[in-house]
Formats: C-alpha cells, sequence, structure tokens
C-alpha cells in the first residue's frame, strides 16, 4: 500500500463563531422580540444576545428576574451558514461537527438535515457530517426547546423525584443552579455556550489522549494511553496503516508504534530528573510541557499538548482512635486542608474569561486558601480555571454534576450521565491541582435524612452513578486520581446509602467521626459559637451569609427606599428565611442597626466572626480535624450569600477573615477544659510553615484602656506542620470586669484574642482613630490608621465605597490604645485622608456598641 501527502493531511479545526443569528420560534414570546432575528455572538446564550441588542433589561438588576422567566419556556433557533471550498472538502477524507458545550436541549441540522439530538449541557457533542457538508454555502442550524418544558416533560416520562426547588433540574442534564438556588437567580437559558468547530482531517486523528505523570525517587516518567480513530471505509486508502505515537517533554522523546488495524497504545518517557508539584504553601507549583503527535510516514496527523507536574496525592482513611480521616497527603507529607466552595462565577458562565478565572483564583491565594471544590449543582469548569489552579498552586475538588436531589438511572439520562462523566474525566485528569473526584453533593446524606426513601417509594435516585459507574470509568481513564462516592461520604461505611428500600450497616454518610462532613444545622438552627460544639475529621460545607459589598447592592437594587425587606432587597435575597436567619444570628452579638448602611456593615461583619470562630476551632484541632471549606468563595451575581466575593468581584470582609484564619502561623484563644474538667481557655498555636516556631508566648489580660491587668509567659516551641495547646493561666483566664477586658496571646508578631463578654453587652467606646495616606506607587495607595485612648475592634476599610476598581490587603484588624496599621489599597492612585476616615468607609464593631 503506497500513501501520499494528500492522503495524510493533519486534522485541520475551523472555528464556527461567525455570521450567526437566533430567533424564537414559540412560546410566550413579547409582539417585538418574536418578528425579529438578532446576532448571535458564539459561544454565548439567548439572555446575552438580547440584553446586546437592547430588548431586554439586565437581569440582575431590580426584579428583572421574574420578568424575563418566558426566556426559559421559549424555544430559540440558531442559524449560520459558512463557506467550504472544493479544495478544502477534498482535501480530507472526514469532516466532524464539533460542538464542546450546547445549552441543553436541541436538534442539530446541516444543509437541511437533522444530523443530532442533544441533551447534555456537559458533554462534547461530536457529528460526522462528511455525507452532507458541501463546496460552496452550508447552512447550520441549531434548534433548541425549552429547558424548562423539557425539565418537565422528562419527570413525568422518568417519575418525579425529591428536590429541594421546583423545577424538576434533577430530569435534565444542565447545570441546576441555572434553575435557581438559595444564592442564584433563575436564568433557564439556552444557547450555543462552548466554542463550535469544523474538524477535518484523514487516516486517523486522536480520540482520548489519558496523559499522567509519576513521581519515582528524583526523577518520574510521564505516560500517554492514546486511543486513535480511525478513516472509515475504502475511500480513505491509508486508513489501516501503522501509525506512529510519539511523547515528548523536557527535550526527552519516545515514540511507539500503532499496527496497522490496531486502535490504541502506551507510550512513556523517562526522566532522571524531575522537580515535585506542590500545593501553594508547601513548595512551588512547577509544571512540565508535554507534546503527543500521532504520524504516518514522517507526516504529523495530530497533536495535543498538556502541562503536568509530578506529584503523587491520596487520601488516608485508615481508621484510628477518633474514628475515620480524611487527610490529604502530598508528596508523602499530611496537608492542612484551608479550602473554599466554587459555584459558577456567572450566571451565564460564557462571560467568564481566562482573565476572570484568574483574578478569583488569585483572590482565593491571597487568602491563604489551598483547595478549591467545584460544587455539584453547577458545571465543569473550563480548561483556563484547572490551567490555572495548576499554576498557583491551588488544588482542586471536583464534583460530578449531581446535588441535593435523587436522579433516575434510567434512560435517557444513564447514557448521557455516561458520556458525560468520560468527557471530563478525560478531559481533566491529568491536572496537577486535581485532588479528588466526587460522585456528588449531598445525595448520600439526603438519602438517609431527608425523607427520600418514602418519596422515591422504590424509583432509583442515582446510587448506581456513584457505587458503580463513576468508579468503574475512574480506575479505567485516572486510576491516579482519587474518588469519593460523594460529600459528605463517610470512608468505610459499607454501602450506607445503596440501592433503594435496602438498609446497610456502617456509618452515616455526615458523621462527625468519620470522613467529610457538613455542618448546616448552626446557620439553620443555631448560633455561630456552637461551630466549637463539634470536631468533625473533615467538613466540607458550612457558612455564614452576609450582603454584597455597599457598590454592588446599590448598583443592583434601585430600592427607594432600600431597606433590608425592600422588594429588590427580597428578590436579591433568595435563602429561606434568609434575613430572619441574619437578624437571630447577629442579636445576640450586636443590636439590629436601624439605618440601612449600617445594618449592611452589621451583617457583613457578623458573617466574618462567624466563619473566624468556626475556621479558628477546626485548625485548632489539627490533625484530627484534617481540613475544612468554606461555603462559599464566589457568587454569580448581586445576591445576599454565603460568599467570600460578591458578584462583582468585591472582597467581603470574609475573606479577611479567611486570610487572617489561614495565615501560615496563627494563634488563636479556645475554650478548653482544665485538667481537674472545669471550663478553661487554652492558646493553640498554629505552625503551618517548614520551620519550627519558638519563643515566648505571653498571655496578657488588658483593659480596653490598654493597660495590663495580669500577665503570665511560657516558653513554646512548635514543630513544622504542627500545633500546640497551651493553657491559660487562671490568673490571666478570668476576668474581673467582663465587660471591659479582653485576652490577648502573643508570640513574635502574632496574637490571638479572647473577648469575655459578647460586643453589645461590653464597654467598647466610640473609635478614636487617626488615618494617614500615602503614594505607595502607580495604582498603590496607603493607609495608615492608628488607635487613639481606647481598643478598636475588627477595624475594616470598606473601599469599594471610594472607588469600585479599589482593593484592600487586610481586614477585621484590631488595634490596642496606640498601635497602628497600614492598609495597602490597590487600583486606585490616591486617597484622601478624610476619605477613608469617613466612618461609613473605615468601619468597626465599636459602631455598633456605640451608635
Amino acid at each position: 500500500m503506497t500513501s501520499s501527502a494528500q492522503q495524510h493531511l493533519p486534522r485541520v479545526e475551523r472555528p464556527l463563531h461567525t455570521g450567526w443569528r437566533v430567533r424564537a420560534v414559540s412560546g410566550p414570546v413579547p409582539a417585538d422580540i418574536a418578528a425579529t432575528s438578532i446576532p448571535a455572538t458564539v459561544p454565548g446564550v439567548v439572555h446575552l444576545d438580547l440584553m446586546r441588542e437592547g430588548l431586554i433589561p439586565d437581569p440582575y438588576l431590580d426584579d428583572h428576574e421574574s420578568a424575563l422567566a418566558w426566556i426559559g419556556l421559549v424555544d430559540w433557533t440558531y442559524e449560520t451558514t459558512f463557506d467550504l471550498a472544493q479544495g478544502e472538502l477534498a482535501a480530507a477524507s472526514v469532516h466532524e461537527l464539533v460542538f464542546d458545550g450546547l445549552d441543553t436541549v436541541a436538534t442539530v441540522s446541516l444543509n437541511g438535515t437533522a444530523i443530532a439530538e442533544v441533551a447534555n449541557q456537559h458533554r462534547t457533542h461530536r457529528i460526522d457530517v462528511t455525507a452532507l457538508v458541501r463546496a460552496g454555502g452550508n447552512d447550520l442550524v441549531v434548534a433548541f426547546r425549552s429547558p424548562v418544558k423539557h425539565a418537565n416533560a422528562q419527570s413525568l416520562a422518568l417519575g418525579a423525584r425529591p428536590r429541594p426547588y421546583p423545577t424538576p433540574f434533577d430530569a435534565i442534564r444542565k447545570s441546576a443552579c441555572s434553575f435557581g438556588w438559595d444564592w442564584g437567580i433563575a436564568t433557564a437559558t439556552s444557547g450555543i455556550w462552548r466554542p463550535v468547530r469544523l474538524e477535518s482531517w484523514s487516516t486517523a486523528r486522536f480520540g482520548e489522549v489519558l496523559v499522567r505523570a509519576t513521581p519515582d525517587g528524583d526523577g518520574g516518567y510521564v505516560e500517554a494511553v492514546v486511543r486513535v480513530t480511525r478513516a472509515a471505509g475504502s475511500d480513505d486508502e491509508g486508513a489501516d496503516v501503522a501509525l506512529d505515537v510519539d511523547l515528548e517533554i523536557a527535550g526527552v522523546r519516545t515514540a511507539v508504534e500503532i499496527p496497522a488495524g490496531e486502535r490504541e497504545a502506551v507510550v512513556r518517557v523517562d526522566l532522571e530528573q524531575a522537580e515535585r508539584w506542590w500545593p501553594v504553601g508547601y513548595g512551588e507549583p512547577v509544571l512540565h510541557d508535554v507534546r503527543v503527535r500521532l504520524g504516518v510516514d514522517g507526516w504529523v496527523l495530530d497533536e495535543t499538548t498538556r502541562r503536568v507536574g509530578f506529584r503523587d496525592l491520596r487520601w488516608n482513611t485508615e481508621p484510628d482512635a477518633d474514628g475515620t480521616p480524611f487527610q490529604l497527603v502530598v508528596n508523602d507529607r499530611p496537608v492542612f486542608v484551608k479550602g473554599v466552595n466554587w459555584i459558577p462565577d456567572d450566571a451565564f458562565p460564557v462571560r467568564v474569561d481566562r482573565a476572570r478565572y484568574r483574578a478569583r483564583l488569585e483572590q482565593a491565594a491571597s487568602a491563604g486558601l489551598n483547595l478549591i471544590r467545584v460544587w455539584g449543582g453547577g458545571i465543569y469548569e473550563a480548561d483556563a480555571f484547572y490551567e490555572l489552579a495548576d499554576e498557583l498552586g491551588l488544588l482542586t475538588w471536583q464534583d460530578f454534576l449531581f446535588a441535593c436531589s435523587a436522579y433516575s438511572e434510567e434512560e435517557p439520562l444513564r447514557s448521557e450521565v455516561a458520556a458525560e462523566a468520560r468527557d471530563n474525566i478525560v478531559r481533566l485528569a491529568h491536572h496537577a491541582s486535581l485532588a479528588l473526584l466526587t460522585g456528588n453533593n449531598e445525595n448520600l446524606w439526603g438519602y438517609e435524612d431527608w425523607g427520600w426513601k418514602l418519596a422515591l417509594d422504590g424509583r432509583t435516585w442515582g446510587a448506581y452513578y456513584y457505587h458503580e459507574l463513576f468508579p468503574q470509568l475512574v480506575a479505567e481513564l485516572a486510576p491516579h486520581v482519587p474518588y469519593a462516592p460523594g460529600s459528605p461520604f463517610s470512608p468505610g461505611g459499607g454501602e450506607h446509602g445503596g440501592e433503594p428500600g435496602v438498609e446497610h450497616a456502617g456509618e452515616h454518610p455526615n458523621a462527625e467521626a468519620h470522613g467529610t462532613m457538613h455542618v448546616w444545622d448552626l446557620w439553620n438552627q443555631k448560633d455561630w459559637p456552637h461551630y466549637r460544639d463539634l470536631e468533625p475529621r473533615f467538613v466540607a460545607e458550612f457558612g455564614w451569609q452576609g450582603p454584597p459589598a455597599w457598590s454592588t447592592l446599590t448598583r443592583a437594587i434601585s430600592d427607594d427606599p432600600l431597606t433590608p425587606e425592600s422588594p429588590g432587597m427580597i428578590v436579591h435575597q433568595k435563602a429561606i428565611d434568609g434575613n430572619a436567619k441574619l437578624t437571630a444570628g447577629l442579636v445576640r452579638h450586636y443590636r439590629v442597626p436601624n439605618d440601612m448602611e449600617t445594618w449592611h456593615w452589621a451583617m457583613q461583619l457578623n458573617q466574618a466572626n462567624a466563619i473566624s470562630c468556626a475556621l479558628d476551632h477546626y485548625r485548632s484541632h489539627w490533625p484530627k480535624t484534617a481540613g475544612a471549606v468554606v461555603w462559599q468563595l464566589n457568587d454569580c451575581w448581586p445576591v445576599t450569600s454565603w460568599a467570600a466575593i460578591d458578584g462583582d468581584g468585591h472582597a467581603k470582609p470574609l475573606l479577611h477573615a479567611i486570610r487572617n484564619a489561614f495565615a501560615p502561623r496563627v494563634v488563636s484563644v479556645q475554650p478548653r477544659a482544665a485538667e481537674s474538667g472545669a471550663p478553661g481557655l487554652a492558646a493553640i498555636v498554629g505552625n503551618d510553615t517548614d520551620d519550627a516556631w519558638s519563643g515566648e508566648l505571653v498571655f496578657e489580660r488588658r483593659g480596653f484602656d490598654g493597660s495590663v491587668l495580669a500577665r503570665a509567659a511560657a516558653s513554646v516551641d512548635v514543630a513544622a506542620r504542627d500545633a500546640l495547646t497551651v493553657p491559660v493561666p487562671v490568673e490571666v483566664a478570668e476576668a474581673t470586669d467582663a465587660a471591659g477586658e479582653l485576652l490577648v496571646v502573643t508570640l513574635g508578631e502574632v496574637r490571638g484574642l479572647w473577648w469575655f463578654a459578647e460586643p453589645r453587652d461590653s464597654a467598647l467606646a466610640a473609635a478614636d482613630v487617626e488615618v494617614e495616606t500615602a503614594s505607595a506607587g502607580a495604582g498603590v495607595v496607603t493607609a495608615t490608621v492608628t488607635a487613639g485612648s481606647s481598643v478598636v475592634r475588627d477595624l475594616t476599610l470598606l473601599v469599594d465605597k471610594l472607588d469600585v476598581r479599589a482593593s484592600v490587603d487586610s481586614g477585621l484588624v484590631t488595634l490596642l490604645p496606640g498601635e497602628s496599621h497600614v492598609f495597602t489599597v490597590s487600583g486606585v492612585d490616591a486617597l484622601e485622608a478624610r476619605a477613608v476616615a469617613d466612618p461609613r468607609v473605615l468601619r468597626s464593631g465599636n459602631q455598633l456598641v456605640t451608635a
């Protein structure tokens, strides 16, 4: 058999992103929109096209969400024409349309012929159009059907299942939160939300390329499992020729042959030296570029690249005296997980580009975080998210996309779930940052505790996916990636939460002493100091609500007057009884302010204090408690929520709380029983660095005027990556005037505080501070704040009120009399001291006591 250059041309990608238009086909469409076809941006969704043309208002503002609910009930059709020259058509033997993402239910047609029926937002659709594509113009049509109507129809067909919200998101493979969540707007949008292209090729192309980097001594090896798709039929004479696969890394190259007729090969490169990839705080996240090529007779048919890191990663779940740990170990070193949960960063995820991912992940890294959990009710994020996580040393934990609901295991969902899981395992498995794949969010817990067993009445609920399908696919495609059936989950719990109607021995999936735990009874039912009642082995969700930044709130809501219960505020508060829980969570600590702007500050501060309490407590129990993952990092629109960063990208005080609690070295004061069993206090010295930490630990009971009322000291030596508990001496731990005293525990430059009374019951005076500002270079200003004659509690600079471009490096700073703190403000060239000193901008807990 002879082969020619013409027979072996490389795979060519032709993006199909231009010339698109969209129109409404059926449904409750306003007359002015029903009569028109408008330009469409691809990738994109119909809401954004309608906004761009001025046909609808911004859904994020006021109560536009409800006014635009009709969009999810409408069938929308996207159309374009692309040209293909005769030479392009003839040069390749195979032409395929590839949609990286269609949202969600659609018929795809080419030149008048239906070529695909699709109903899954979370997977790639590849369609052979060789017999239909033609020289000249080609008409491509994607006719979307209403996702709301489809979900309702499928719920009837599959049988209704328990879920927390009215729309049956469980019956459609679409982002669950696109139908609304307790922090999210309902959009139920449609569109070509990820890239689309025409791929043309001959002979063969890559099907799956599974790349894995494995450390070995001082070196390591990279292995690629390569599966190819060959051109079928006698029209391609080279379809069954022998193929060459080569892998190259760090200048070292290895090639293997795929014999004629075969479709798979394994190629490996060994390196004598290979630097390790480390998570942030433990070393450098060293990455290596890998190139894999497919060729024949010296011609390159296809190629792909990956960036990999050499690291060993596992989760220790061997039972111990306290139960079952869930301890992350990277390169044989235990890691305390400082985590946060991630939701889609925009309710229209197509707007989240690489720059926005970088900004958000850099905010996370700046707060001392080392792990991002991608929650199961959202999306599999774009490649840029995981690439940036690799670069920044941020570990990722990826849920499969199942959340808070029972799911049918029958067709058509069964095959779609398998296809999307395979797609995304293959796409993500090579990332050094990928630390865990998890079967679902809270479904194992829901099956046990939320009344599902009765409601299901024998129907399937997803156990097959979590206990059989996903572990089988991970074992086949990514055996190096750890897998857990759910979050929360108790390792060693047998098939607890297995087949419907069958009881199983083992631990409860949300058991405190075993595996991962979600802690939500605090926000829903109890006051936040009760975080100290639990000692979970690993807490994967817990949170407290607070409003967004003031500039975000007032941009999105035009209520006049603006109050906590004004109409726009209620639209932008999605949690059940959310405002009532905010109030109940505040009043034990601060009185509820009467004016809106102070209410806003009080709720933001209380959110930060609540999570500070939880994080200090959880970290104090290291290594028994091996990690804490806060709910949540980010928001998808302007809303009162559990987020640390609001929908406009502004950090809330909560982000400062996380940064303070997750600092490399911390001192916190915690309630601990004395040896006699009597109540007492202890200082916990946490050292999450590679160096020992030694010095004099100083205990001082001080008056709010700064006077030292009692003092004690102890020499301490804390090993690297360790913690030490030191009882507080009684003479320092017991106040004579609880309302006017605090405990200050200091080791070097690090200190922890204990307040003997709630702030509302304390003698905090009005904040007496002096402010000086100075330029610190282009776009950077420092603001030095000095306390006067009394303590200033939780001093925070709300810089968005001065300039929406501004951000500040620190917050929740407590100053003793005479002390100063330097805030570094970025994004502005100048700030006046009097503007910074404005009590609306320079906030403190004192203001909530003395007002």
